[in-house]
């Protein structure tokens, strides 16, 4: 029987940053997974961030597509739930685009669930001592644009992949400041790994809390 492929992807940096610990994490859970795996490094643009995304898809042929991203003020690993077929872009991305209340994809539906068992993913990274919680917001920006075009992927061509996105911290120095709450890549990898096996192996996710009263 042949091994299950995955799929991670990571950004670039953006925003004035030197580095993004999003791909940072990727490229180490790479060194760790003993599953076959490609590691996509995607721009943080709206259009060609989708445009490399499916084209890594359509060449890899994963059974699993776990996409991150990097989410300033989060102290958590933070797996999304749910990508809306919005973009409102609060800065422009690195093509210098800057779409206002625009769809990611002309006649999508408004939204898109994770096909991911995400709360199973969440104690799966809580399992191995990193700090996770499921997350009902994956902004207006490029990771919710890459979530939402991922997810319109599966639903439109490929109804057997599993996928979602993933949102990690600042790493530490990018907080030396002590302003804002970090992770270290490192164990942003550790997670990954975790969660990697978790959603290849759970179909139905587990019961138990993770909503929120606001």
């Amino acid at each position: 029987m042949s091994l299950p492929k995955v799929l991670l992807t990571g950004f670039e940096p953006f925003g004035g940053e030197q580095t993004n610990p999003s791909w940072e994490a990727v490229e180490l859970a790479c060194e760790r997974l003993s599953l076959p795996t490609t590691a996509v490094e995607l721009p943080v643009s709206f259009a060609d961030s989708a445009l490399q995304l499916r084209e890594a898809i359509a060449t890899a042929q994963p059974d699993l597509v776990l996409c991150l991203g990097q989410a300033a003020g989060r102290a958590a690993l933070t797996i999304e739930r749910v990508a809306l077929n919005l973009i409102d872009a609060p800065i422009p991305d690195n093509a210098q685009a800057q779409p206002i209340d625009e769809p990611v994809v002309a006649q999508g539906p408004a939204a898109y669930f994770a096909a991911l068992p995400v709360k199973a993913c969440v104690e799966a990274s809580r399992a191995v001592g990193v700090p996770a919680a499921a997350s009902l917001t994956a902004g207006t920006y490029v990771c919710n644009s890459t979530f939402y075009y991922l997810s319109h992927l599966i639903a439109t061509e490929y109804p057997s992949l599993k996928g979602g996105f993933i949102h990690v911290p600042l790493s530490p120095k990018q907080g030396i400041d002590g302003g804002q709450a970090t992770l270290d890549p490192s164990a942003v990898a550790t997670a990954l790994v975790a969660i990697v096996h978790t959603a290849l192996r759970v179909d139905t996710d587990i019961a138990s809390t993770g909503g929120q009263t606001h």
